[in-house]
This record gives C-alpha cells, structure tokens and sequence, in this order.
C-alpha cells in the first residue's frame, strides 16, 4: 500500500489554522501532523475548537520535529503560494499544481512530507532550497496567497485520490428516463401548441427546438413526469377556457 503523505507545518503563529489543518487532515484520511516550533496548543483554545474530529487524535498525537529531520527522513513538497515563475531563478522554478502533485505522485512509492510555511511569510528561500519540490494553488495575479488553513485545505483535497477510499456511487440523477416517456412529452407539448393556438408556421420548428434541448438535456424520470403534468395541466385549461367560446358561436346560429 502506497504510504499517506505526512502534512508538516513550519513556525505556525496561530493555533485556529493548526486547528483548521488538523481538520482538513482529517476529511481527507490523512493523521500524521508534525509541527515546528509551533505555539502552545491548548485542548480548551483555538487548535482543538477548530480541530472538529480531529482534537481526537490528529492533534493530540501530532509531532513536534525540526524542518532538518523531516529533509532527513521524508520526499519534501513545499506548498508556496508565491513561486517566482522564472527559469533563471532555480530556488521556487519549477512548480507543480497540486493535481500535477498528485498525478506525480501516484507513480511512485514514497514518503512524502507536504510542508506548509508560516501565516504571513510562507516558506523562506533558504528553506525552499533544501526541499525536493515546490507545489503552488492557482489563483489571481492580483491577490494570489491564501490563507494557511485554506491552502492545505485544497492541497488535501486534490491528493483525495491519494488518501481517501474512493466509493463510487450510482449516478441515480442522471439516468435518462425511458424514451416512451420522453415521447409522451413531445406529444403534450404539440397538445399544448395547438390548445394555445401558436403560430401554425412556427409549429413544427418550436416542436423541433424542445426535442433537441430535452435531446441534450437528458433529463431524469421526475423531471420527465413533472413537465407532463405541466402541460397536460396546462393544456386542459386552455381547452376549457376555449370551450364557453365554442357554445356562444352554436347558440348563435
């Protein structure tokens, strides 16, 4: 079995984001946290209040190392948000997104640490330096750094595939409903064209446009029974509201 990645968070300045990662650790299946020099992590402050499940074991077995032990023992991703996209400048260039990350990843067998720098200040260059890679989030060249919690957050969340089981459910909303149904609802809508008196040049056209939207739309049994009760709803009131008109005209002659 392909060994989980080890998620390590360098000099973090507030116990809330260690919390959240703890958290986000957790949805994903991930438990192994190692921490350098972090605060103290109080079980009645922030970590454990935002920690969520995870104050059961994520955060009360998590590691306190330095960032030398971790080069020393794992294959280190560093998660900056700032790459410094520039061939010349080999200390941050080449980057991988996170789903480069893990597509490289799921290739080989290896010990990964994922390693998170501070709140405000990210990974030092000279720390950059000694890890194997560099992983970076897309986002707007206007305002591209995340937030701590939310960068490992959806770093996890694209390793999924990584750390978590994958259950495949059946796709109950998108199977088609039977054609009979669907042709029944061609048949209400013609009814209803008629019912409304539409344009008799523009019948067969508009007849034509709701066959090829429903076409692509695939829709589902519900839906399919739902729009028949509409039109045939619809089109009932319409013939009856044709039908006081249709006895005057008789009276009258």
């Amino acid at each position: 079995m392909r060994p989980k990645p080890v998620v390590v968070v360098v000099e973090p300045e507030t116990p809330g984001n260690v919390g959240t990662i703890a958290r986000a650790m957790k949805n994903f299946g991930l438990t192994d946290l190692k921490l350098v020099d972090p605060p103290e992590l109080d079980p009645d402050g922030e970590a454990y209040g935002f920690a969520g499940h995870a104050r059961e074991d994520v955060l009360p077995n998590a590691e306190e190392v330095s960032l030398e032990e971790v080069i020393e023992t794992y294959h280190t991703v560093g998660c900056t948000a700032i790459t410094g996209e520039d061939s010349r400048r080999h200390v941050r260039f080449p980057f991988k997104t996170p789903v480069e990350l893990r597509d490289s990843l799921k290739t080989v067998e290896t010990r990964t640490a994922l390693v998170f720098g501070r709140e405000g200040r990210g990974l030092h260059n000279r720390e950059i330096e000694q890890l194997d890679e560099v992983c970076s989030i897309p986002a707007s060249d206007e305002y591209p750094v995340l937030n701590l919690g939310q960068a490992a957050t959806i770093m996890l969340y694209e390793l999924r595939e990584l750390t978590v089981e994958q259950t495949q459910l059946p796709d109950v909303e998108r199977l088609r409903a039977e054609e009979p149904d669907i042709e029944r609802l061609y048949a209400y809508f013609a009814a209803f064209l008629a019912a409304q008196n539409y344009n008799d040049r523009k019948r067969a056209k508009t007849q034509r446009l709701l066959r090829r939207l429903i076409g692509r739309a695939h829709p589902t049994d519900r839906e399919i029974h739902t729009l028949l009760g509409v039109f045939r709803q619809a089109t009932n009131q319409l013939n009856e509201a044709s039908e006081p008109e249709a006895d005057s005209a008789t009276t009258n002659q």
